[in-house]
């Protein structure tokens, strides 16, 4: 399959790039082109930015009803393309095929389904004193999405705006950007008004930018790097939009001593790998009893072992390649930093899984004897390494996991509920999964300190697209 499209949806339609630059767009599996894009202006975002401004003014006023009708439409035309989305993101990112059609493409209608379970019972408004407060749609919406989530990304930025009644302007990742152009097509299809969705394709340094700093953009929500993130802001700033964040994590993953262990490591060792690593809240910092930490290597090194690399396309593989030659030598230079810092190479490490010589391929790295001040212990790696740090007590351990800028996400595995809880309220991160529970799409995903600001999911996420207004008397 190789895809090639020049065109941007702006105003209800595909229209021709107003400019000639193009990228292609490389199967990391094979380190070859699967397709091209065009590369959007300031032109372009102008006509998509003022496409939506027109859209907003009457797709504001729709009714409830009318939005339900529109979302069950998107649902049901979502659903018909589900496996052609799902072998759209593997090839493009690398996913294998069935994780990406069960996982990667799912995850993006579910929040379409969640929208639109929020929209249903939402109160947009209420009496407080003598007021009337009202909860309106923000405006036009940037939503600057990454790569290793795609759809999921997507869908939880584009759902809500739209159920909350707002117009939106999409830049999907130059490295993952069909999944979007499909949605595009799905949003078409269901009759979704012309202007209240539009996609561009380009780059995070130069469309990106132009994005947050627009003045017709009322609302950013960005899901990147902290770095990029920290850009967004500050060219936001002068406009003074509101800017919603989801940015890096590197979490922390306590396992006390009252659990089962075994299961516990194996668990999220696999857990780690899933997606080759490179989920923002992937629990890369795993926290053990001193006394455990020579038996933790030995089961983590045991599940990487197990774990088949290999090609996307195959039903049989665990783990495909990470998503481009940029993401390859960024994992590949931290494993090596790692090893140079003295950390305890226990498997995996430098360069490509045996027999795969093309592809951007990582082993399943796992280091121990760590201290948390090492690089790979601070850093966001966004590949499939693992870093085993012990603790001497519950204390120790919430102070180690506390110990970083990032607050994302974290995990605890104890046969004491009780004791997690108590343990997960002392953690400084948007988000605590206990004995290895999954996402729960009704409740809020975000971060604290520099893992970024705002939250997505559930009745959360759709306030974030709201604005609050007070009719007094």
């Amino acid at each position: 399959m190789e895809m090639k499209r020049h065109e941007f949806f702006i105003g209800g339609a595909w229209v021709d790039a107003s400019g000639r630059e193009t990228l292609d767009v490389i199967n990391p599996a094979t380190e070859l082109p699967m397709g091209s894009i065009a590369l959007g202006t300031q032109e372009d975002l102008d006509q998509a930015v003022e496409a939506a401004a027109a859209a907003f003014e009457s797709y504001a006023q729709s009714s409830r009803g009318e939005r339900i009708a529109l979302f069950e439409r998107i649902i049901d035309e979502y659903k018909a393309r589900m496996d052609e989305m799902g072998r759209v993101i593997s090839l493009e990112m690398g996913a294998p095929i069935d994780f990406a059609i069960a996982a990667q493409a799912t995850r993006g209608l579910i929040h379409f389904t969640t929208a639109l379970e929020v929209l249903k019972e939402f109160q947009f408004e209420e009496t407080m004193g003598h007021s009337l407060v009202v909860l309106e749609p923000i405006g036009v919406c940037g939503c600057i999405t990454p790569w290793n989530w795609p759809a999921n990304q997507i869908g939880c930025k584009v759902a809500p705006a739209m159920a909350a009644g707002c117009t939106v302007v999409l830049k999907p990742s130059e490295i993952a950007p069909f999944n979007a152009m499909l949605l595009a097509d799905v949003l078409q299809a269901a009759g979704v008004p012309a202007g209240v969705f539009n996609l561009i394709n380009g780059t995070g340094p130069d469309l990106g930018a132009a994005i947050a700093s627009h003045p017709g953009i009322d609302m950013v929500s960005f899901t990147g790097s902290t770095r990029a993130g920290i850009d967004v802001a500050r060219r936001a700033a002068p406009t003074v939009k509101r800017v919603a964040q989801e940015l890096g994590g590197k979490s922390a993953n306590i396992i006390l001593d009252d659990c089962e262990f075994e299961q516990a490591v194996a668990r999220d060792m696999r857990l780690l790998c899933m997606n080759s690593g490179q989920s923002c809240n992937a629990p890369s910092r795993m926290l053990v009893p001193e006394d455990r930490l020579d038996d933790a290597a030995r089961i983590a090194a045991r599940v990487a072992s197990e774990i088949h690399v290999g090609d996307p396309s195959s039903s049989s593989t665990n783990m495909g390649p990470v998503a481009s030659e940029a993401q390859f030598h960024k994992v590949q230079g931290l494993i090596r930093k790692g090893i140079e810092e003295g950390a305890e190479l226990e498997c995996g490490g430098p360069g490509r899984p045996e027999g795969l010589d093309t592809g951007f391929y990582v082993k399943p790295t796992v280091f121990s004897k760590l201290s948390n001040d090492m690089t790979i212990a601070r850093e966001e790696i966004f590949g499939p390494v693992l870093a085993l740090i012990g603790y001497k007590d519950d204390d120790d351990a919430v102070r180690i996991a506390n110990d970083s800028s990032y607050g994302l996400s974290a995990y605890i595995s104890s046969g004491n509920p009780e004791r997690a809880r108590s343990v997960a309220r002392r953690l400084r991160t948007g988000n605590v999964h206990m004995n290895g529970a999954p996402v729960d799409n009704a409740a809020p995903f975000g971060g604290f300190k520099r893992s970024g600001n705002g939250r997505e999911r559930g009745r959360y996420g759709f306030e974030e697209f709201l604005e609050v207004k007070a009719i007094v008397g």
